[in-house]
């Protein structure tokens, strides 16, 4: 064993014995409720596919069109010769479902919030962060150089607080071009709450600050029109910077910002996940474009009053079968455990049953806050959610709200 591997067995060993290390399970089956899984036929309570999109035919039939008129790569970055139609189209009903005046679409959301906050802000700028926000967010901000303020999850006292803090600041400092980016999520991952967003929005306006929500797990879900949280909560024109997936309700992969002509624009210059990454396949942009016309139909409304049925109801099975929840307002359910080895004893005795909810643990949340991830779909049928509501009662007690 050479020395690197030797280092590397070392640090296995140990997240083993902190019950931390990960392993991939391999799928042999599209995203559905029911997936294979090592020989094995799965329950799923464990996708993000909210409204059942990744295998829908018409998704497919998009993939299939994308690819045959379009090719399979699109050979360079969008920059260079790479900005094939389908990208443009995708970037152009983005802007229009989020009712802004243009957008852009990435390669992951990961590579959203890389290229979004460091093309933002810089050295002089700052931060200020939910404590809860996802990882990217969290990486971005520390990429960008700025000056990082994190807030208690939605403690609009502490928020506040920071940007009394950077507004002194840049006073004292004399840096007149300074800018303070407020980052959060409008649904919270691993939690399933939501922002106070028009508190956020207001505090945001009084002290001049910019902010940038990420509707990852919101988009198409909330809204009369589906768009999100934060026309839900008409802050659709108060919201500098929209961020985005195409990989959880839309079903197909990517991320995008959404928002001003101008910042659209600077990103292209500035971003350089986006600069320096060869653009994705043009099949992707192609079926991400019919998702989002898919969300905007009546098909779209249909499957998320399918979705809010089918959480009412995991929610009434989850609290019958012995198991505390907090005041969830999405399709994410956490039951917390609180130790990362218990966590992974109750996940296993779900999947001797057939069932595969997962147990999320440090670094994904707190130290001593692990839990299962519950999340529902519109694809879940009733049948479905009482054998989970069986299962879960073999294996109450350790859930705490």
């Amino acid at each position: 064993m050479n020395p690197l591997d030797a280092e590397l067995t070392r640090r296995l060993e140990e997240l083993e014995s902190r019950a931390l290390r990960r392993r991939l399970r391999e799928v042999d089956s599209p995203q559905s409720p029911e997936v294979s899984v090592g020989g094995r036929e799965l329950l799923s309570f464990s996708s993000n596919d909210y409204l059942g999109l990744a295998n829908h035919s018409r998704l497919r039939d998009a993939m299939i069109e994308g690819a045959r008129r379009f090719g399979v790569g699109a050979g360079a970055s969008r920059l260079i010769s790479g900005n094939l139609r389908p990208h443009v189209d995708l970037d152009d009903a983005i802007a229009r479902f989020k009712q802004t005046e243009a957008a852009l679409s990435f390669s992951t959301g990961y590579a959203t919030a890389i290229g979004a906050i460091c093309s933002l802000v810089s050295r002089d700028d700052v931060v200020i962060l939910d404590r809860l926000a996802h990882a990217s967010l969290i990486d971005a901000a520390r990429l960008s150089r700025a000056t990082l303020r994190v807030f208690d999850h939605n403690d609009l006292g502490q928020l506040e607080s920071h940007l009394r803090w950077a507004n002194e600041a840049r006073s004292q400092g004399g840096v007149a071009r300074a800018q303070t980016l407020i980052v959060t999520e409008s649904v919270f991952s691993m939690d399933g709450d939501l922002a106070p967003l028009r508190d956020i929005v207001a505090l945001k306006e009084r002290y001049g600050a910019w902010l940038m929500v990420d509707e990852a797990h919101g988009t198409g879900l909330y809204g009369e029109h589906r768009r999100g949280v934060i026309e839900a909560m008409e802050m659709g024109g108060h919201v500098e910077a929209q961020m985005g997936t195409l990989g959880k309700a839309l079903g197909v992969s990517g991320g995008y910002i959404a928002g001003s002509r101008a910042l659209i624009d600077w990103l292209v210059n500035k971003a350089r996940s986006f600069v320096f990454s060869t653009a994705p396949p043009p099949a992707v942009a192609w079926a991400a474009k019919e998702a989002v016309a898919l969300v905007q139909s009546e098909e779209g409304e249909r499957l998320r009053q399918v979705l809010w049925s089918r959480v009412n109801r995991v929610k009434e099975q989850v609290i019958e079968s012995g198991w505390a929840l907090p005041a969830a307002q999405s399709a994410i359910l956490p039951l917390r455990v609180g130790g990362e080895e218990e966590a992974l004893k109750v996940a296993a005795r779900l999947l001797e049953r057939g069932l595969w909810v997962p147990a999320i643990r440090y670094p994904s949340v707190a130290r001593g806050e692990a839990r299962l991830r519950l999340t529902v779909t519109a694809a879940h049928t009733l049948e479905q959610i009482e054998r989970l509501g069986d299962a879960l009662r073999s294996c109450a007690g350790p859930g705490v709200a």
